[in-house]
């Protein structure tokens, strides 16, 4: 069970102590001053935020390897709205966590977190070809498990050994080089904070009508911007066969205009549009923005329209 929080100072975050969600969480500055609270879930984690119950949740939301998280992505899509402040960008590279005095030829049950498989399997085929792999809830619980003596050994981070009594047997296990997971503060909705210059938007959108080209007219909302698309992801809705919603990153904040522009464009032609929210990049990395798409341009183009209908074009 876990401890009260105070909705005013604490932190939830995808649980137990010990998984990447909580390193990352703890290279957030205003981590060393919150109440941080691991939760079984992502859903248990955001359901807090939602209840009043803490002031925000921390939870992973898309891996270089495996792409989005889809336990976030479809709660962030499905339940009452929340809204992203905040991502943090952690480079991953596992450990081979053992109970003290286990080799690596004592090894014949692994485990950890279901998105770490496909970022050890080779080192797994190679090293451990005869070991059976079953999956945790997360990679610190697989950890847990393994103190228990469940299993023989866990892929989580090397951080995690001294938290459940384990040693690394191997470190720095990865399949792909500059593996990193994607790490996002989500809150009630309120005013996003305001532009850096550095910043992402997300937003959920679901069809109107599902026809030829039906979601290439929408990618169009972007394109005809200049606004450039960093991720996108259809998810199921639940409402039967074919019927998906479409989970979407992009370049810019909300109040440039061109950004704007693109939302407006959605919601005229979308069934539902979620706003998830307009955040400071991890990378601080500012896009780069086409002729004719820049505030200024918008500006110039509506003084322009003003004037005609005035008839001084």
């Amino acid at each position: 069970m876990s401890p009260a929080i105070t909705p005013a100072n604490g932190y939830t975050y995808l649980g137990p102590e010990g998984t990447f969600t909580e390193a990352a969480l703890h290279t957030l500055p205003e981590a060393a001053t919150r109440q941080l609270v691991p939760m079984v879930s992502v859903a248990a984690a955001l359901d807090t935020v939602r209840d009043g119950e803490a002031a925000a949740a921390f939870v992973p939301i898309e891996n270089s390897v495996e792409g989005g998280v889809t336990a976030t992505l479809d709660e962030l899509a499905r339940g009452r709205q929340l809204m992203i402040y905040r991502e943090v960008l952690l480079p991953i590279t596992f450990a081979l966590l053992v109970r003290p005095g286990t080799k690596l030829t004592d090894v014949k049950t692994v485990t950890g977190h279901p998105v770490a498989q496909p970022q050890v399997r080779q080192w797994l085929a190679r090293e451990l070809p005869e070991a059976v792999w079953e999956s945790a809830a997360s990679n610190a619980d697989g950890a847990r498990l393994v103190q228990e003596g469940r299993y023989d050994a866990a892929f989580a981070g090397e951080f995690a050994a001294a938290t459940y009594g384990l040693e690394p047997l191997v470190t720095r296990i990865h399949d792909a080089e500059n593996a990193a997971t994607r790490f996002v503060l989500v809150g009630r909705p309120a005013r996003p904070a305001a532009p850096t210059g550095a910043d992402k938007t997300s937003v959920v959108f679901w069809l109107r009508e599902d026809h030829p080209g039906a979601l290439l007219e929408l990618l169009q909302e972007y394109s005809s911007r200049g606004v450039n698309m960093m991720r996108i992801e259809s998810r199921p809705t639940g409402e039967g066969i074919g019927r998906y919603c479409f989970s979407v990153d992009c370049e810019g904040h909300v109040q440039d205009r061109r950004v704007g522009d693109v939302l407006m464009g959605l919601k005229r032609a979308c069934q539902r549009v979620r706003f998830l929210g307009s955040y400071p990049r991890a990378d601080e990395v500012g896009p780069t923005v086409r002729p004719g798409t820049r505030d200024e341009d918008f500006l110039e183009a509506a003084d322009w329209l003003g004037r005609c209908l005035d008839g001084r074009c």
